[in-house]
């Protein structure tokens, strides 16, 4: 009956729509794989000559694809829109308009990304934080009016992420080539890289 009340549906949680959130919030705020993946370079290639943009796009995308990331991602991003909206309760709405120096929450949440491959992404992301290159330092111009307190640490964090999940496949590879005893933190990549070793098919 029309005055009956519906069942609500129990909430259930879709990855596939929190995952294509997470794209389409960085690309509205106008942040691309591409720049997040120089960021990469940026940070690894004096360690790895060879390393190549396709290769930092892949470790971003992976990076991306875990969950806490998405949610650091989503939550970060969220709260920058409500702040250029003004939507938010002062001294919040105020703390986070201006990215008030003494407001640390914003890289407690990149922290939460920092740490997905390892402690060796505190160092990664401590470097890029301080020098803001390629994509960060447009992210910290205060000229456009828009937020990014929370945007510019989530994406240096991403970026560090994404460099030591690298550090990580470079040593798995390099014992795979001289037949060292390993755990390889990524084992089907790893695997893969053996097969292509051995000449066998996957």
């Amino acid at each position: 009956m029309a005055d009956e009340k519906i069942a609500k549906i129990p909430y259930s949680l879709n990855s596939k729509a929190v995952a294509d959130a997470t794209k389409f919030w960085l690309n509205k705020r106008g942040v691309t794989l591409e720049e997040i993946a120089e960021l990469v370079m940026f940070l690894q290639q004096k360690y790895y000559p060879n390393l190549t943009m396709d290769e930092c796009i892949h470790n971003v995308e992976m990076v991306l694809s875990k969950r806490e990331v998405q949610n650091a991602v989503l939550t970060g991003i969220q709260l920058d829109v409500m702040a250029e909206e003004g939507k938010l309760f002062s001294p919040l709405q105020d703390m986070i308009e201006n990215d008030e120096g003494l407001y640390g929450v914003d890289e407690i949440l990149a922290f939460s990304i920092v740490n997905v491959y390892g402690s060796i992404g505190f160092t990664n992301y401590g470097y890029v934080d301080k020098l803001k290159p390629g994509v960060l330092k447009r992210l910290n111009d205060k000229s456009t009016g828009q937020i990014h307190t929370y945007l510019d640490d989530i994406v240096g964090a991403v970026a560090a992420a994404a460099s030591s999940r690298i550090a990580h496949r470079k040593q798995a590879e390099r014992e795979i080539e001289l037949d060292l005893p390993h755990t390889p933190e990524d084992r089907e990549e790893a695997a893969r890289k053996l097969a292509e070793y051995d000449g066998t098919p996957e």
